[in-house]
This record gives C-alpha cells, structure tokens and sequence, in this order.
C-alpha cells in the first residue's frame, strides 16, 4: 500500500506547485524560501536560525524506497544536504554536500520526499551536531550506497569555511547489530520490512546527545565525542485493524520528536505508522527510568515538540488528516498544549508538510515548512501574542510526502544494550 501512496501522492505534489502565494496574515511571516527538504530548526549561539536541509538526493546510487520491494520505487543519492544560516533578514547555505536520498519522479524531472540532513543541535561550546536519516537498513546504505554518514550522528567540524564534518555515532549499525524493537506485539504485520533505521530528532545537554529514531522506534543517547552510544527506551507498537484486510495488524508508535519539558523529563512524540489513523498520536514523557508513561494523547502525526518558558508544550502535526485515507492533501496543524491540559489550535490550513518548530528567544514559533518538496521549502514565524490565542488560518500552496517517517512497521522490547 505505501508504494501505492508514494506513487500517487508524489506527481500530485507536483501538479500542486501552481497553487496560489500565502496569504499575509498578521501573523506570519516567510524568513526563508527555496529551501531543499527543510527539517530541524535551532538557535545558535550566535543568535542566528540554523536549518537542516535533507536535501534533493541525485542520480545514484539508488536503493529501494522506504517501504518498497526490489521492484517497487526508489530513492537515489547525491550530496545536496545542507545547513542554511538565517539572520538579519538574510538566508545564506553555510554547509552544503551532505548525503540526501529521494524519490525521482522522471515524468516531472523532479524529487521529492528526500532523507539527509534531519536536525540540529549546538552544545554548551557552540560545536554543531546533525543527525542523518537513512529509512533503510545498514546492509543498503553500506553495500550500495555506501555513503557511511547516513544513520549517524556527525559533528560538524567548520561553519564558517570549507565544510567538513567527523562521524561520531552509528545508529544504522546499532539496528542492524540489536534490532531492538524485534519482539513486537505478536500481530502480524505484512508492511513490516525488517531491520530499519531512520534517525530523526536530535538534542543536546552538557555532553550528551539524545536521538529518536523513528524506524527503529528507539531512543538514544551518545556522548558527544562519539562514545557510549546507550539504547534508552523502545517505544511498543499497539494492535489495530488493517483497512485493507481488515485483520489484526501491529501499528508502529514511529518516534519523530523529542523535548525537555520544565520537569527535566524527556516528552517524545510518535507520528504513529500503518495505517495512521487520525487521532492516534501521542506524546510520552520518560523520566529517570527511561520507561515510556503516557503523557497526552489524541493528536495525528506528531512531528515535532516544544516547551515554551510557561511549561506549555507546543505540538506541530504534519497532516490533520490520517495520510492513508488522503491526508497527504491536508494542513499540517499547530497546537498548544497549556500546563493545565487545555488545548488550542495555533495555526492550520497553511501548515503544508511542515517538518520541525523552535520556540524563539521572542516568543514567537519558527516552523520548516513545505518540507517535502525540494525547491520549495520554507522557514516561516508564527507570532503568538498570547499561549492560548487562536491565529487566523494560513494558507501556502503545495504538499509532500512522508514515507521516509511512514514505512517503519516494527515494535518494541526495552532492552539496553551498549557499544562503546
């Protein structure tokens, strides 16, 4: 059924280029456009928006994609990730030649749904670190790719000159080596593809690095010198209907964000996988034990997290809609979740395929946004006068896809494991 879903969904999101400019709401306002796969957002030392940009992949090495069999569609590689720098009303790619995978879709010379460059993070020193997605397993990033920096953590070694970066940890080998996830709920799941690592969000305290990856459905943390990488938590996948056959499947919890909530807790979110039913997402909060507890729930494809100075936690959803039955076509949406557990929704119909939120030193929400279709990303801010106002609704124009968060269809045993 993916395959179906990228087959159709991705020409559909070309045809949607055409749509009309944003409305100039009051509220918001574009800091960047023409951005490749927009993914993580951060604040540097320097006060500047930093961006992971996952890229547009190239002509190859190809690989099968997310979800695929050897005779369904691929994905192909060429080295357009980047880091793009905004500040002082100016958009500049500080960093560029990183890994990125896509889809190409030859009728259109276009690609989309890239896998590269997915999140940034400064430590206490202002060293940056990204972590690079892969949506495969180490066996096809090593064998055919063989681009070693997808599935890992990097440090990136210069900003502001020729760009290198160092290798620090490999979550793709770590899948490969443990499968963490392997015991499942029992339900058979039929989309289930085996070992699979897709690194996704990122963050940084003192000298450790935490990261979700959203097909393996893990957490970890790793030094950030690149030693004692640890499995944290597993994340359990739950029993739910298959529209398709409507037997029994196991549903993947998908993990794509992570926050540090005012209690000191880490507060994970799940974009949930198969069949992505609306309302299914949920947020889990791990304190010491690393044991996921329940935290909210009721959302739809949870994308990313963030905490503002009050203790709410803001909550970006990459379609309102399950993407099984449509949701490609539907607005992402924003929404605040106030400490006392009252909900409002911030900003819809204008969120399209967005991919990360920061909380700024102003207050306001910056959002990557059109983060599907390279060419057409955009960094945009969201003012919020007060947590619990209702924005007026924007609109912006094109869709993507998501596969490289959707195809992971595996589960969970909390087991710890570490390499050194």
């Amino acid at each position: 059924m993916l395959k179906k879903l990228l087959m159709v969904a991705a020409p559909a999101a070309f045809i949607a280029l055409g749509v009309g400019e944003a409305s100039q709401a009051a509220t918001f306002q574009v800091l960047a456009s023409g951005l490749d796969s927009p993914r993580g957002l951060t604040f540097g030392p320097d006060g500047a928006l930093y961006v992971t940009e996952a890229g547009r992949g190239g002509t190859g090495p190809c690989i099968p994609a997310p979800g695929s069999g050897p005779d369904g569609p691929i994905v192909c590689y060429g080295p357009t990730g980047a880091v793009t720098r905004i500040q002082n009303g100016t958009q500049e790619r500080i960093v560029t030649g990183l890994p990125s995978i896509a889809l190409p879709i030859p009728e259109f010379s276009i690609t989309v749904d890239a896998t590269g460059p997915h999140d940034i993070q400064f430590d206490s020193t202002g060293k940056p670190y990204v972590v690079l997605g892969l949506g495969s397993s180490p066996e096809q990033r090593d064998e055919v790719l063989q681009i070693p920096e997808f599935g890992q953590l990097i440090a990136i070694d210069n900003l502001n000159g020729e760009a290198s970066w160092t290798r620090l940890a490999d979550l793709a080998a770590y899948e490969g080596l443990y499968n963490p996830d392997r015991l499942g709920s029992g339900f058979y799941n039929p989309y289930n593809n085996g070992i699979d690592s897709n690194p996704y969000a990122l963050l940084i305290q003192d000298d450790t690095a935490y990261i979700v990856d959203a097909a393996g459905n893990d957490f970890f943390q790793v030094k950030t010198d690149g030693s004692g990488l640890e499995l944290l938590s597993v994340f359990p996948e739950r029993p739910v209907a298959d529209p398709i056959t409507g037997q029994t499947i196991g549903m993947q919890s998908v993990p794509t964000a992570i926050a540090t909530g005012p209690d000191g807790a880490f507060y994970i979110g799940e974009f949930t996988g198969f069949p992505y039913p609306e309302k299914a997402a949920r947020i889990f909060r791990l304190d010491s034990d690393n044991q996921p507890v329940l935290y909210a729930d009721g959302f739809t494809q949870i994308i990313d997290l963030a905490f503002d100075n009050e203790g709410g936690l803001y909550v970006l959803e990459f379609a309102s809609e399950s993407l099984f039955s449509g949701g490609f076509t539907s607005p992402g949406t924003l929404i605040y979740l106030d400490p006392n557990g009252t909900r409002t929704t911030i900003a819809s119909d204008g969120l399209i395929s967005p991919t990360a939120l920061e909380v700024g030193p102003d207050g306001a929400i910056y959002v990557s946004n059109r983060g599907f279709i390279p060419g057409q990303g955009q960094v945009v801010r969201i003012s919020v006068p007060e947590p619990t106002s209702t924005l007026g609704l924007l609109a912006f124009g094109v869709f993507g896809t998501a596969s490289c968060l959707l195809h992971k269809q595996k589960s969970a045993n909390p087991v710890k494991n570490r390499v050194g």
